[in-house]
Formats: C-alpha cells, structure tokens, sequence
C-alpha cells in the first residue's frame, strides 16, 4: 500500500489543488453575483451552466484522449480552465459568465476523467478501495479549505479570482511531472434510461432528485447567503459546514449501510435531510441554526449519492453494473441541471429562504418514493449486497465504475471468508 501512495500521491495533491480553485469558484459566483446585482434566476442559470459543461466533458473527453493521449488533454483543459477563472472579474454579465461556467464545467469533467484513469491504474485490485478513499477526501478537503481561503480577499476585485486561478495552474505541476502514461480512457457506454429505471426505479429517480439537492447546495447555497446578508465569511463559513457534514457522516452512513435495508437508511437519511432544511426555513436567519442545518442536509446528500449506487447495484447483474453506473451519472447530470433553475426562479418569487423550502420538499420526495418501493419489491439480505464505498458526487463515472467493480470484488471477498469460516467452524 505503501508504494501505492508513493506513485499516487502526486494525483492527489493535484486533486486537492483543483479543488481549492475550483471550490472558491463555485462560492465566489454567489459572492461576486451579489456585488453585480445579479438575480437568483440568472445566478441559477449561471449556476446549471457548470453541470450542462460536466455532463458534455464527461461524454466527450474519453473520445479526445483516444485521439491524442491523456497529457494533451489534461494539460489543454487545466490551460482553458485557469484562463477562464481570471476571465470572470473581466466579464461581468451574467451571459458571459454562463459561458465560463460551461467551459470550466467540461474542463473539470475532462480532468477528473483523465486524473481518475492514472489513479484506477496505479491501484491494485487489493489497494483500489483505500485508494478511492485518500482520492474522496482530498476532494472534500480541498472544497472545505476553499472556503477558508475566501476569508483572505474580497469577492469585489479579481484577486480571489487570481488565486483561485494559480491554484488550479499549479496543481497541474506534479501530475504531469510525475503521473505515468496509461491506456486511453476506457468508459462504458451508459445504460439507457428506461432500462436503467426497470432495473432500478429508486436509484434512477432517487438519483436524479439528489442531483438537484447536490447542485442546489453547492452552487446556490452562496446566493442564499449573499441575499439574506451574510458576511462574505459566514457565506463560506456556511458552505463549509455543507461539506464538513458530508465527510463526518459518510462513515457511520456507509457502516450501516452494509448491515441494513438500503432503502430504510435512504429514508431515513431523506427524512433527516428534509427536517433540517425545514429547521433552516423556520428559523429565518439564526446563524447557529443556519449552520447545523447546513451541516445536516449536506451531511446526508453525499452518503446518498453512494448509496444510491450501491442500492442500484445491488439490484443488477454484475455484467450490467458499469452501464449502470454511466447511466446514473448522466441521471444526477440531468437532476444537477434542473435543481438549481428551479431553485433560483423560487427564490426570485418567493424569497431567499425558498432555497430550504425547495431542498426540503426533494428530501422529502425521495423519502416519500423510497417509502412507496419499500411496498413494491422485497429487500435484499445485507448478505447479499455488494460492500459500500464513499463516491463523492464531484466524481467522473471513471471513478465510480471503479468503485462498483471495488464492491463487488470485496463483497464476493467477504462472502468466501465467511463461507471458510463456517466451515471451519463445522470441521471443528
């Protein structure tokens, strides 16, 4: 394992540089929105612009590296990217920006996919989990150290923008200097949705909400803030604590998930989501309140995500499982797209505080269609799942194939030790 990390810790300190550039970016928009008097409604379309950027980089950059090999692309989508973060203090119109937003969408979809390549061939099929693992927290420490950065500037001139820049330039230094050259990126073509919605109707529509509550979140959550007069530090401070809640609740989430009904702990994880968008609604402004709110909801969106794919995978054959998981990806692309539209033409009629009410009522939609197939279909025994792993939603569908061929292998790992182990106990 040792040796692993010795090859891949260069990827990971570049994906942890990306994303502090690319986490300030993203709280940046509703900050810097906010000076310009931008509206909700086109911080929103602003904001779904990145998504429509991901979902096309996702698509198209595996047929680029085909063509000419993955140091190319990944150095001429970091080039693109960092020229469009210094463009956005220059271009201050919410069209302009709209542009930026797909471009550096693409850029980073087409990185993750390049970058999650090099890691998936350094790793051994004995390693890939704790691999992904270190790759999942680097993403998360850099979105919440992001925040923290933005303390430093002022969302009113370009310097933040600068820095978020140069962060995403430098991290580009150790993993082309020192990433090794690998095949050209392998993604299974997505199973099409229909088919993937016979085979899972919870993870195909649970997916797709999620989708929406993620991006809401992430790119809408600075808006809200920004118009219901945060501090540019408390705006940070409250996307952080969206983060924050993710990385201490994906392990007790994932611990159960392995040992109960999936579909019980979607619920309950939904449930949990919608009762703290409700306290952060009626609370109407108390900072603490805000906070743990915060925590709460964005703690359980990112184990949803992971659970979803698991749920989904468990339903399928193991052959069917990386279409399926293109197919999901593109499903919460679809989902990431929609939300935040929705989001911001809520608050721009409703008010600001709309951003709990509309995050609120998608929890409570998945729970309330986690509830409904829970009468539809028999659960799968816990010793029939495949093992969990915490795919972040920020991740290529290169990562998470990776993922599910790593829980299938360790649950079928676990199934034969345990089968030895009653033997044994039988012999003995």
């Amino acid at each position: 394992m040792i040796a692993v990390m010795a090859r891949v810790w260069p990827i990971l300190l570049g994906t942890l540089l990306i994303m502090l550039g690319n986490g300030m970016h993203f709280t940046l928009i509703g900050l810097r929105g906010g000076v310009e008097g931008f509206s909700a409604a086109e911080l929103a379309i602003v904001t779904s612009a990145y998504f429509v950027g991901f979902l096309s980089g996702a698509r198209i950059t595996p047929l680029m590296i085909r063509r000419v090999g993955h140091v190319r692309v990944f150095a001429a989508l970091g080039s693109f990217m960092s020229a469009a973060l210094i463009a956005y203090p220059l271009l201050t119109e919410p069209w302009a920006w709209t542009i930026l937003r797909v471009l550096i969408g693409f850029c980073i979809s087409g990185v993750y996919v390049a970058a999650e390549s090099w890691l998936n061939n350094a790793a051994t099929n004995e390693t890939r989990g704790k691999v992904l693992s270190a790759y999942m927290i680097a993403q998360t420490l850099g979105i919440i150290g992001a925040q923290g950065l933005l303390t430093l500037g002022d969302a009113a001139d370009a310097t933040l923008f600068i820095a978020a820049s140069i962060l995403v330039s430098v991290a580009f230094g150790p993993m082309l200097l020192s990433a090794t050259p690998v095949p050209a990126a392998e993604v299974t073509r997505a199973m099409p949705l229909r088919r993937l919605f016979t085979g899972s109707p919870l993870g195909t529509v649970g997916i797709f909400l999620l989708g929406s509550i993620y991006a809401t979140q992430s790119g809408m959550g600075a808006v809200f803030g920004t118009q219901i007069g945060m501090a540019a530090g408390q705006v940070a401070l409250f996307i952080a604590m969206l983060f924050a809640g993710a990385l201490v609740l994906q392990y007790p989430i994932g611990w159960l998930s392995d040992r109960l009904d999936r579909r019980k702990l979607i619920l309950g994880a939904s449930v949990v989501g919608a009762s703290f968008c409700g306290l952060g609604w009626a609370t109407e402004g108390g900072m603490m309140f805000l906070m743990v709110s915060a925590f709460f909801a964005g703690g359980v969106t990112t184990p949803l995500y992971a659970l979803f794919l698991a749920y989904t995978n468990d339903a399928l054959d193991t052959e069917d499982m990386p279409a399926a998981s293109g197919g999901l990806v593109f499903t919460f692309g679809l989902g990431a797209i929609t939300g935040p539209l929705v989001t911001g033409w809520a608050m721009q009629v409703f008010g600001a505080y709309a951003f709990w009410l509309v995050l609120g009522a998608t929890f409570a939609a998945i729970a309330l269609y986690a509830l409904y197939r829970m009468t539809q279909r028999a659960s799968t025994p816990a010793s029939e799942t495949d093992s969990y792993l915490g795919v972040l939603p920020t991740s290529s569908v290169v990562a998470v194939e990776a993922a599910v061929e790593w829980s299938t292998q360790q649950a079928d790992a676990d199934r034969e030790a345990e089968a030895e182990s009653e033997t044994d106990r039988a012999a003995g």
